[in-house]
């Protein structure tokens, strides 16, 4: 029997990204674009460590693999890039992406300073390119949820917020000795940043007071090193905010957040893998997770999607992308908020250097230039 003759619309093309890094983050966003994002294809990777990008471009299908981000920026078949390298090179990749005329999505923080991140979010301007940056927990269902109640005005004006990120551990932190110093502000904490941002929006964090400590590795204080650390923050509208962070909670990754208001409260986020509980002679108990992409696998495809439809969108002259119909708030993070989470990461750092309050830095180079 012959197949059937029909007309069918030619597929459209896939959103071809080129991943830079291919450490931890990298290797499973590169996963989820080869495998659980539709119209997305995985088309290169990139790494100082060439034998690590080739051994995952081998179980993924990638077809191109480099030493060199600058093939992939240089290559006119990407349409976009995934920037997972050290955060150290993300505001000069970013750059040079932008440059390239590719679309950006860059892990957290998008740079280490502000000087060099508005020079790269300027660079993206001047290109008209789409930029995304890694705050994850928009796109966990709870959190949403929590938005949602928010946008509709249920809680009513916030006045207290809460948002904390425990990483699970043992007691101890292997190789806590070549941790970066102020990761625990500058790559665990600006995720409570943005999340207070995005659930107080429409209000600017003002200043903030931080308090840091090594308790889980005391041994380590005296070279500067941070596992545990405590921020309240004021915001424009009065609202008064705390974000709390610890390397190493024995029962799993706990994150949640929470907003207090004239009206209520919602919460977000729980210790569990799910709300079921066990009951036995023992006591009660619950599974809990014990990796970021265990706890949050379906967010980190989702900003996924939601980027690959931004790029399409963009490369097929479309102007129809926007927020998933079913919501009625912002989602996507953008340069504005990946500049204003780093801006408190960074006050929190001087303000524990001197012990003092300090106010966050939310005028850009751009606007400073007007002044």
């Amino acid at each position: 029997m012959a197949y059937l003759n029909r007309n069918s619309t030619e597929l459209p093309l896939p959103v071809r990204i080129g991943l830079i890094g291919s450490g931890w983050m990298g290797a499973f966003h590169a996963e989820s674009i080869a495998r659980r994002v539709p119209g997305a294809e995985l088309a290169a990777i990139a790494d100082p460590n060439v034998e690590s990008a080739e051994a995952l471009a081998s179980v993924l299908g990638a077809g191109k693999v480099t030493a060199d981000a600058a093939d992939i920026l240089a290559d006119p078949e990407i349409d976009a890039v995934i920037i997972a390298s050290p955060a150290r090179f993300h505001s000069s990749l970013i750059a040079q992406a932008a440059a390239a005329g590719k679309h950006v999505f860059c892990e957290k923080p998008a740079g280490l300073g502000l000087d060099e991140l508005d020079a790269a979010l300027s660079a993206v301007e001047t290109a008209g390119v789409h930029f995304q940056i890694g705050f994850n927990r928009r796109y966990s269902e709870d959190f949403q949820a929590a938005k949602r109640d928010l946008a509709a005005g249920t809680v009513g004006t916030p006045q207290l917020l809460r948002s904390l990120t425990r990483d699970p551990g043992t007691g101890r932190i292997p190789n806590a000795a070549r941790v970066p110093a102020w990761t625990v502000f500058l790559e665990t904490l600006i995720h409570d940043f943005d999340t207070l941002n995005w659930f107080n929006e429409g209000a600017e964090p003002v200043e903030v007071y931080a308090i840091a400590d090594a308790l889980v590795e005391p041994g380590l204080r005296d070279q500067g090193f941070l596992d545990t650390a405590v921020v309240t923050i004021r915001y424009s509208n009065g609202a008064i905010a705390v974000a709390e962070a610890n390397f190493s909670a024995l029962y799993g990754y706990d994150i949640r957040g929470e907003v207090f208001g004239s009206k209520g409260m919602v919460q977000a986020g729980r210790a569990t893998e799910t709300a079921a509980s066990r009951y036995t002679a023992d006591g009660m108990s619950a599974d809990t997770p014990r990796l970021n992409v265990e706890l949050f696998r379906q967010a980190y495809t989702d900003e996924l999607v939601d980027f690959a439809d931004a790029v399409r969108a963009r490369r097929d002259g479309r102007s129809d992308k926007t927020a998933p119909s079913s919501t009625a708030y912002s989602l996507t993070p953008g340069a504005a908020d990946a500049r204003r989470a780093l801006a408190m990461a960074l006050a929190c750092i001087e303000s524990v250097q001197r012990g003092t309050r300090v106010t966050v830095n939310t005028v850009t180079a751009n606007e400073t230039a007007v002044l």
